[in-house]
C-alpha cells in the first residue's frame, strides 16, 4: 500500500526573518555562523550546502562518568570507538543537537579529492556547531589533513540523514529517528493546552521512532477535553497556518524568568547557560504560537494531522498530579495507523472473525481463560491433596518411628511450578502425624531442558536442623541457589538436571 505525505519541497523566502538591523550573516569562510543562523535553521528543507572547514581535531573520548548519567531528554545516536574528528565548518545543513530536538545525521565529501566522509552527530559547543567526523580506516593524519582550515567541502544531509529529520519510513536501520512534523507539532499542542485549558507544558520528550511522543501537563485530562484539542489542532492544520522563525542578538538582560508552579516545578527552559551564539531565536506559528525555539520547523503545519491519545498517562510519583499527553503527526501517525490497522486485521484472524468484533472476542477468549485457569486451580488442589495422602500413607505403612525421606521429582511446563510444590508441602503438614519425624525434597524441571533450564527445588521437614543441613549439601555439592527459613527452603538448579544430579541427589539424604 503506498502513502504519500506532501511537504513543501522549497522553503519560502520570508520563513527566516531577521528583525534586528544589525544582526547579520557572516561571508567570511573563516568564522563559523553561529548555532541560531545556521543554514539548517533559516532553511529547514536544505539538504546540501557548500561551505567550507573553519577547524578541525582530533575528538578525545569522553571520560567515563563516576556515577550513573541523567536521562537524556533526548536519543542520540551510538558512538563507535573509532577515532573521530571534530570538524567546525563556516555553515551546516546538519542540525546539532539542542533544545530537545537530537541531532541530524549526514556526510561531508571534501572537494579536493572528492571523498565523502560520514558525520555520525553533531552538537553544540558553546555557540558552533561541531561535527563528529568518522576517520577513515583509522588514518587520523589523511584526515586532519583533508579537513585543513579553509578546506572547501559540500556538507549534505544525505537520504537517511533527511529521512531522519522527516520521520519518513524507509531505512530499518534509522530506529531513533525523530523528526521536524513531531517537533512542530509539539509547539502547536503546548500553545493550544495552555491558551485553551491553561495547562503549561512542564516538559516533553520526542521519543524514539515509532513511538508516540508526549507532553507532560500538571493534571490528567478528560477524553473529552483531548478530543477538544485535537479537533482545535486540525482546524488550524487544514487551514494552513505557516510558520515561520524570527532572529535577533540576544541580550541575557531582557530573558524572563522561567515560570514557577505552585509545585515548585519549573514550566519550561530557558537558554542554555552555556550558549554563547549570540542569537535569540523565535518560533512562530501565525496567530497561535510564539516560542524560543533553536530546532528545526517545517514552514507549514499544514498536512501534519495532529492526533492525541485519548487518555492521559499518570506518572508514577507519589507526590505529583502530573500527566502525560501522548501524540502522533506526520509521517509518524501514518505509520502508527498502518501498523495498528495491520495488528488489529492480523487479531481478527487469529480469533476468526470481523474486525468490529475483535473487542467482544478478546472478551470472550479472557474470559475463558480465566475460567480455563480456576478450574486447573481446583484440579491441582484436589491432585497434591491426592499426592500428600499417598505419601503420608507410604510413611505410616513404614512404621518404624525413624525419619522418614523422600524424593520426588516431577516433570512440569506450567508458569507457577513452586505454587504447586508449595501446595504440596502444605497438604502434606497439614495431614501428617506430627510424632513422625520426615525431610521430604520436591524437584520440578521442564521437559525440555538446555543450559539455561531451571529446576525448582522445595526442602520441607519436621525438623529446621535437617532443613539446614540438606540445603547447605544442595548448594555445596549441587551449586543449587536458595535459601530457608525454619522447616521450608526452596532453591533453583541452573542448566540440564541429568541422572549423574539425581544420583548425587539420593547420595546426600542418604547421608543425613
Amino acid at each position: 500500500m503506498a502513502t504519500a505525505v506532501l511537504y513543501p519541497q522549497t522553503t519560502p523566502s520570508d520563513y527566516h526573518r531577521i528583525i534586528s538591523p544589525t544582526l547579520k550573516i557572516s561571508e567570511d569562510i573563516k568564522v563559523p555562523i553561529p548555532v541560531g543562523i545556521l543554514a539548517c535553521q533559516r532553511d529547514p528543507l536544505l539538504r546540501t550546502l557548500d561551505t567550507a572547514v573553519v577547524a578541525a581535531s582530533l575528538s578525545q573520548p569522553a571520560a567515563i562518568p563516576a556515577k550513573k548519567p541523567a536521562k537524556k531528554s533526548v536519543i542520540a545516536p551510538a558512538i563507535p570507538n573509532d577515532p573521530l574528528l571534530e570538524v567546525i565548518l563556516h555553515d551546516t545543513v546538519i542540525f546539532p543537537e539542542g533544545g530537545g530536538q537530537p541531532t541530524d545525521t549526514g556526510l561531508i565529501t571534501t572537494n579536493a579529492d572528492g571523498v565523502t566522509w560520514e558525520v555520525l552527530q553533531a552538537k553544540r559547543h558553546g555557540g558552533h556547531a561541531v561535527h563528529y567526523v568518522r576517520v577513515k580506516e583509522g588514518d587520523t593524519d589523511t584526515a586532519l589533513l583533508a579537513f585543513s582550515p579553509g578546506a572547501k567541502v559540500t556538507v549534505a544531509l544525505g537520504q537517511e540523514g533527511y529521512d531522519r529529520r522527516y520521520d519518513h519510513v524507509r531505512s530499518p536501520r534509522l530506529l531513533d529517528r525523530i523528526d521536524m512534523s513531531m517537533h512542530t507539532s509539539q509547539h502547536l499542542l503546548s500553545a493550544l493546552l495552555e491558551s485553551r485549558l491553561e495547562l503549561p507544558t512542564l516538559s516533553w520528550s520526542l521519543t524514539a521512532y515509532p513511538s508516540p511522543c508526549y507532553v507532560e501537563v500538571p493534571r490528567g485530562m478528560t477524553i473529552e477535553e483531548v478530543v477538544s484539542i485535537q479537533n482545535e489542532a486540525n482546524r488550524l492544520v487544514f487551514e494552513g497556518r505557516r510558520v515561520h522563525v524570527e532572529v535577533e542578538e540576544l541580550d541575557r538582560t531582557e530573558e524572563k524568568p522561567t515560570t514557577v508552579l505552585q509545585t515548585g516545578r519549573a514550566v519550561g527552559k530557558g537558554l542554555p547557560e552555556d550558549y554563547t551564539g549570540g542569537v535569540k531565536r523565535v518560533v512562530v506559528i501565525d496567530g497561535v504560537d510564539r516560542n524560543p525555539c533553536c530546532g528545526t520547523h517545517l514552514p507549514s503545519i499544514h498536512n501534519l494531522q495532529l492526533f492525541l491519545l485519548p487518555h492521559t498517562d499518570a506518572l508514577s510519583r507519589s507526590n505529583t498530579t502530573n500527566a502525560r499527553l501522548y501524540f502522533l503527526a506526520g509521517p509518524r501517525l501514518i505509520t502508527y495507523l498502518t501498523s495498528t490497522h495491520n495488528l488489529l486485521t492480523s487479531t481478527a484472524s487469529v480469533l476468526s472473525c470481523g474486525v468490529p468484533q475483535v473487542p467482544e472476542r478478546v472478551n470472550q477468549v479472557v474470559d475463558e481463560r480465566r475460567k480455563a485457569e480456576k478450574r486447573l486451580s481446583d484440579i491441582e488442589a484436589e491432585l497434591v491433596q491426592h499426592l500428600a495422602k499417598e505419601i503420608i500413607g507410604e510413611m505410616a505403612q513404614r512404621g518404624d518411628g525413624g525419619l522418614f525421606k523422600k524424593i520426588i521429582h516431577r516433570t512440569d511446563d506450567s508458569g507457577n511450578t513452586l505454587g504447586f510444590l508449595s501446595a504440596f508441602s502444605l497438604a502434606f503438614s497439614t495431614l501428617a502425624d506430627s510424632a513422625q519425624p520426615y525431610l521430604i525434597l520436591l524437584g520440578s524441571s521442564p521437559s525440555s531442558q538446555t543450559t539455561t533450564s531451571t529446576t525448582i527445588f522445595l526442602l520441607f521437614s519436621s525438623d529446621d536442623k535437617k532443613i539446614k543441613e540438606v540445603g547447605d549439601g544442595l548448594k555445596s555439592k549441587l551449586g543449587v541457589k536458595g535459601g530457608g527459613k525454619g522447616l521450608k527452603w526452596s532453591g533453583k538448579y541452573v542448566g540440564v538436571w541429568r541422572e549423574k544430579e539425581s544420583v548425587a541427589l539420593r547420595e546426600l539424604l542418604d547421608g543425613i
